[in-house]
């Protein structure tokens, strides 16, 4: 579905569109260019790879106003937000928002196309993540939950004697429950286990 990621390009000076796109395309990279926010939002379907170029003022929805609608969906673009006006206040807002770099016009064709690929880096990295946690998931869903009590007593560093008392059963039945949880997960050590937990609770690192 998400074959080869696209960089989005929004801005509302024609001009610019076309000197972007040709810009991008001259190393390689598919190009989608829209007038306005309201443009791409039309066009735009929710899991298509890539990384989002904006212009943070346009008649309309604002760079900064799509940036935010784009941030409520679970698995949001990259943004790059391009300005000629220099405003540092904006740029603040936007990198707070989440925004991976800002950029004023006139650009340096490299700083951008280098911020294009970084942003096209993050967003690979991010429906990987994505990938992995709904596979994690499913493995979890698996377990039965006796599997998962123990799971979550391991996992938060209890021994096996610990989690024996704990659960009222004894040393051995705990190290049965631990050796199926550590298989049912595919979990190659207790701190790939704990990995494993941590991504599904979105407090990896």
């Amino acid at each position: 579905m998400n074959r080869e990621p696209i960089v989005f390009v929004v801005d509302d000076d024609e001009a610019m569109r076309t000197s972007l796109k040709w810009l991008i395309e001259s190393v390689g990279l598919r190009v989608h260019t829209f007038g306005s926010a309201e443009e791409f939002l039309a066009a735009y379907y929710p899991g298509r790879a890539g990384c989002l170029l904006v212009d943070v003022r346009m008649p309309g929805m604002s760079g900064l106003e799509l940036q935010a609608r784009l941030a409520k969906s679970e698995l949001c673009l990259p943004v790059i937000i391009i300005t000629g006006h220099g405003d540092v206040a904006m740029a603040v807002r936007a990198m707070k928002a989440g925004a991976l770099d800002f950029i004023e016009k006139p650009f340096n064709d490299e700083a951008l196309i280098g911020a294009i690929r970084r942003g096209l880096d993050r967003d690979a990295s991010q429906r990987r993540q994505q990938s992995r946690r709904a596979d994690i998931t499913a493995r979890l869903a698996q377990l039965t939950p006796r599997e998962h009590e123990v799971m979550e007593l391991v996992t938060d560093g209890k021994s096996n004697k610990e989690i024996a008392a704990a659960l009222g059963v004894s040393a051995k039945t705990v190290e049965a429950h631990r050796a199926r949880v550590m298989d049912k997960m595919e979990a190659d050590s207790l701190a790939d286990l704990v990995r494993m937990v941590l991504l599904v609770e979105g407090r990896d690192t």
